[in-house]
């Protein structure tokens, strides 16, 4: 409003803009020879005296010539004086040379540059500030109209219950009051603008800043990128408030969706924010969607054991065991055959809402391996055989003997981990500590927050 303000008072300064001048196209040069006036070799008497009396008669109808003298001779004509534009020397001339009987004009005339009152300086100073005067009225009525119309904008896009109504979403509901806003507030400009004759200056100022923008653009790409893909993603609503998700190398529960960035709480509750334009861009990974969520984890026991037997009683135990579901059941798989063992992959499926996925994975390796230990099976470590040969190496076989005695006789027994105590059993419930102080954090969340974009009325795409 202040710049739309600033603009008409302007416009007042300079006055009205000229009413533009539409000059006829210009035609292809015709080979027509262009004829040339013969000079008279004989004049008229007092041909002179009247040339001289029509310029001058034709200069005292013009405000801007009224300083200058006029005088011919021979059908010379000389001009004399000053004139408040450089432009009026040319066409003082123009008009002097138009008079009949004139062969030539001798044009010496200036532009008056003095700082005396009556000089063109402040004379036209002073024009400009009458016309701003009698402006004044029309100023008035243009930004009492411009006011008006802005208003209704205000009003109409103060419907915030119809827009919500209407759009999909908050963001897109507030996107269309700004838009209603912005086009009421430039129509009421034009309106204003043409109503004090000034409507070719808004379309230069228009185009101006059409420019500006394209050159704004690219200054602020990411920036525009950002807004467009929070409403992207506000439309698609990719994940809820609290889910755990990944979103490319970052881990975390989402806490809320704004117009810049995705913030997130990280597992070990630290704030993180993400913007929106690089979120829409990535891999978005979300451990909340599905209640049901598989673990899994690596044994190897010894080449000689029977490895289908140890992926049977391995695959047993984890059904066994109250947290893993049996739909879908546990498996058991061979991968690999290594240098001292056969690795066997383990799996087995929790329901995330009854049970933690870290809890659920550390009860369960120590379960299938006291399993395979107790059957007999052996889950051996890598073994490297080093062959030294003493005498190159300077060391005599007595003192290898010896060595591997102390060796021997170094290895201490296995310590057995004592049992939890009878009638305790660990706890394997979700670990909520995070998700609880994202919820806290979502209900003390007050007006100085910035508007969560999610919408648990919409569906997740």
């Amino acid at each position: 409003m202040m710049q739309g303000l600033a603009l008409l008072v302007a416009l007042a300064l300079t006055g009205p803009l000229p009413t533009q001048i539409v000059e006829p196209a210009e035609t292809e040069p015709t080979s027509v020879p262009t004829v040339v006036q013969p000079i008279a070799t004989t004049r008229d008497e007092g041909a002179d005296e009247r040339i001289a009396d029509r310029i001058t008669g034709i200069f005292a109808e013009l405000p801007a010539f009224e300083r200058v003298e006029a005088t011919a001779s021979e059908g010379v004509v000389v001009l004399l004086g000053t004139v408040p534009k450089q432009d009026d020397i040319a066409r003082a001339e123009a008009i002097a040379g138009r008079v009949s009987g004139v062969v030539t004009v001798e044009n010496r005339l200036k532009r008056d540059v003095s700082l005396s009152p009556e000089g063109a300086g402040f004379a036209s100073l002073a024009d400009r500030f009458d016309r701003f005067v009698r402006l004044l009225p029309l100023i008035a009525a243009a930004l009492a109209v411009w006011a008006v119309i802005a208003l209704v904008g205000y009003v109409i896009a103060g419907f915030g219950a119809l827009w919500h109504r209407i759009a999909t979403n908050s963001f897109l509901a507030e996107l269309i009051a700004s838009a209603i806003r912005f086009i009421f507030v430039v129509g009421g400009l034009v309106i204003a603008l043409d109503m004090i004759g000034a409507t070719a200056l808004l379309g230069a100022v228009l185009g101006g800043a059409g420019v500006i923008g394209i050159a704004l653009g690219f200054a602020m790409r990411e920036t525009i990128e950002n807004y467009v893909a929070s409403l992207m993603l506000s439309l698609r609503q990719p994940f809820r408030a609290n889910d755990w998700v990944k979103i490319d190398q970052f881990e975390g529960r989402v806490i809320r969706l704004t117009s810049r960035a995705t913030i997130l709480m990280t597992l070990d509750g630290n704030h993180l924010r993400i913007p929106n334009g690089q979120v829409f861009r990535a891999i978005i990974l979300n451990y909340t969607r599905n209640p049901q969520r598989r673990f899994d984890f690596e044994l190897g026991i010894d080449v000689d054991d029977d490895a289908l037997a140890a992926r049977q009683l391995g695959r047993d135990t984890l059904a066994g065991l109250d947290f893993v579901l049996s739909d879908p059941p546990p498996e058991g798989r061979i991968r690999r055959v290594g240098d001292s063992n056969v690795v066997i992959l383990f799996l087995g499926w929790i329901d995330q809402r009854e049970t933690d996925w870290w809890k659920a994975q550390s009860q369960a390796i120590p379960a299938v391996k006291e399993a395979l230990e107790k059957a007999g099976f052996g889950l051996p470590e890598p073994i490297y055989r080093l062959r030294i040969d003493p005498r190159s190496a300077g060391v005599p076989i007595e003192s290898i003997e010896a060595a591997r005695g102390d060796s021997a006789s170094a290895q201490r027994p296995r310590k057995v981990q004592a049992p939890l105590p009878a009638g305790e059993e660990e706890d394997i419930r979700p670990a909520d500590k995070v998700a609880a102080m994202v919820e806290e954090e979502r209900r003390q969340a007050g007006a100085e927050q910035e508007t969560d974009l999610l919408d648990r009325t919409r569906p997740v795409e």
